[in-house]
């Protein structure tokens, strides 16, 4: 954080937190920044952490707390919470033998240990109503009832966990309901206005977190948006002509929606001091939204999505924002790395919350920060996210004012109380040197290696971003990149730039201009066939998968495969591949478009429309 803050004499004695404009402070009005991840389970049919199955939760609990994440955003449900609340448990899904600790345990009770491990570390927690039920694919649903759970007893289930955890200031924030949506099309859908009608969100969020803190005064109310918002001289009324691009109605991610906000503003009374603000934002891998199909950057997106949605409430000094989901997986598509790189650093340069999507690699349409095992972890993505974790002097900063974040004797946190106990000067404000130029080798047809000699930083250089033409690709913490996915006989131009723990920027090395490889040898000749396969379907709704094959007798660079689906059949998202148009055109990613001959690859989709299989499938390889 930049600027001196007020100071007490001695730290609170309790981690509660307040709003300050938008700013979220201490008690001692210090400014403090929540920067975290998800890690969800709870929410689903197993009622519990998920990767409990085989990883440790101690182990995985204090690899978070080391590497920075301050805050963890559990999912849970309201089923779940109403079954708590009556003493009824579901067995949940743990492997004890790879989590002793856990045997024998109840739900409730893992949650209520795994709380006790987080005061142990240094770790808060920001507790989120995903869905009604318990259920994987809840948060689809687009309201906060279903089935038997009913408004009010959405309102009871958050009752009973805010009595419960009164006293438990490491359970300092509720995130109200997960992504509020739906449109005017749908039976039911969530909007924000001024009445007190049982689907708009606002009046729900704002009945809730009363109750809430009719109980807690001191815990955070987290409000997210919804989906869409009436245009300039439309209602709630109007219709939905154009479910894509409706001329009446303002779209956005589901609960990124903000703009009702600026008529119809979340009003707590004299608890106003407790309301953050929750957008969600993610990147084409996700949904690929009309903004990401022409080209795009920071200022762009700010202009065009961020900041009429909801980063208008950070620069008027409305609220505090906590990014509640955001991620993706990196390396498949050049426009996913770019949004993510991007939203990293409006964070970054703006202190704005966050809480990353998410460390479940089960995570099936962003993977997670923890690979497969639930051990490891995806060291290129934590070096994506690191600069957006709350640092000072090279060290991690926690949120509790005793215990330091990574827990007692921590080599890579401190804690808020020697954060603010040493005087409250100002963080570090002094940028790294420029790192040296780029030098490049080995270079091939999609691909160029390139390192640099180091910058220097007074505190020390913590990562470095590297840019293509001007534009961030890859955030790494060594001094050396192998640029992937480039076009053959094409001049790029790289540079690279310098990040300190404290979030300073240096400014951009010396250029180097690199031209690939034209990636023709002599004789043979270059082919591809694709083979379609329906994976699984469902009502409105399937799977597919596409495997392509290099046909020919030299090696290829680069394939894409096309086919012609009706127009009730769209695609809603891809792996392994970058989605194209014009009818459905799927090029390769960075990481597979170099097939040797006779090696295959594939990519998948899931796709709204009746399940089919195309008349035809070209592909074409260079």
């Amino acid at each position: 954080m930049s600027g001196t803050p007020a100071v007490s004499a001695a730290p609170p004695a309790d981690d509660w937190l307040h709003v300050s404009g938008n700013q979220i402070v201490d008690a001692a009005g210090n400014p403090v920044w929540l920067t975290g991840a998800n890690w969800f389970g709870f929410n689903a049919t197993e009622r519990v952490f998920h990767g409990l199955w085989s990883a440790n939760i101690t182990d995985i609990t204090r690899q978070m707390s080391q590497r920075g994440i301050n805050l963890v955003r559990v999912p849970i449900s309201t089923q779940l919470l109403l079954e708590w609340k009556a003493g009824t448990f579901v067995a949940p899904n743990v492997n004890t033998y790879a989590n002793p600790e856990l045997t024998g345990l109840n739900s409730l009770q893992i949650f209520e240990y795994w709380l006790e491990l987080c005061e142990r570390f240094g770790i808060k927690v920001l507790l989120d109503v995903h869905s009604a039920e318990a259920d994987n694919s809840g948060h689809v649903h687009p309201v906060w009832w279903k089935g038997s759970i009913t408004p009010e007893l959405f309102y009871q289930g958050w009752e009973w966990a805010a009595n419960r955890w009164k006293n438990d200031d490491t359970i300092v924030a509720f995130d109200i309901k997960n992504e509020p949506h739906g449109t005017p099309n749908d039976t039911v859908r969530a909007k924000w206005d001024g009445s007190t009608d049982v689907d708009n969100w606002k009046h729900t969020a704002e009945t809730a977190a009363k109750r809430i803190l009719a109980i807690n005064p001191e815990v955070l109310i987290v409000v997210e948006g919804n989906e869409v918002y009436p245009r300039e001289g439309e209602t709630w009324n109007s219709p939905n002509t154009d479910p894509d691009r409706s001329p009446n109605y303002y779209y956005n991610w589901w609960g990124g929606n903000l703009r009702g906000v600026k008529d119809h503003p979340i009003s707590l009374g004299a608890n106003q001091d407790q309301l953050v603000y929750s957008p969600h934002d993610y990147g084409p891998l996700v949904f690929n939204q009309p903004w990401f199909d022409k080209p795009f950057d920071k200022t762009t997106l700010t202009d065009d999505v961020w900041r009429p949605n909801w980063f208008y409430l950070h620069e008027n000094n409305t609220a505090p924002l906590l990014i509640g989901e955001w991620g993706g997986r990196l390396g498949q598509d050049a426009r996913q790395d770019k949004w993510m790189t991007a939203l990293r650093d409006l964070i970054a340069e703006n202190k704005l919350h966050q809480t990353f999507w998410v460390l479940n690699p089960n995570s099936g349409d962003t993977g997670g920060l923890l690979l497969d095992d639930w051990k490891t972890w995806d060291e290129q993505k934590y070096a994506l996210l690191k600069p957006a974790l709350w640092q000072y002097q090279n060290r991690f900063v926690g949120l509790d004012h005793q215990v330091p974040l990574g827990g007692d004797g921590s080599t890579t946190g401190i804690s808020l109380g020697q954060r603010y106990g040493n005087g409250g000067e100002p963080g570090d404000t002094t940028a790294p040197s420029a790192p040296g130029q780029p030098t490049a080798g080995p270079i091939t047809a999609n691909s160029a290696a390139l390192s640099w000699a180091a910058a220097t930083d007074n505190v020390g250089v913590t990562a470095y971003d590297v840019l293509r033409n001007g534009t961030v690709i890859a955030t790494v913490s060594a001094t050396s990149y192998t640029a992937t996915g480039l076009t053959a006989n094409t001049a790029y131009s790289f540079s690279v730039r310098a990040r300190d723990a404290a979030g300073n920027v240096s400014a951009a090395s010396a250029a180097r201009s690199v031209t690939t490889s034209s990636g023709t040898g002599g004789g043979g000749d270059q082919g591809c066939s694709a083979t379609f396969a329906t994976i699984s379907s469902w009502n409105g709704g399937f799977q597919a998968e596409v495997t392509v094959k290099n046909t020919g007798t030299t090696a290829g660079a680069a394939w894409t495969v096309s086919w012609t689906y009706p127009s009730t059949t769209t695609v809603a998202s891809l792996w392994n591949g970058v989605l194209g148009t014009p009818a459905v055109t799927v090029r390769n990613a960075a990481h597979n478009g170099a097939l040797a001959p006779g090696a295959s690859t594939t990519f998948g989709f899931t796709a709204n429309g009746p399940a089919a299989t195309p008349a035809a499938l070209s592909c074409a390889a260079s």
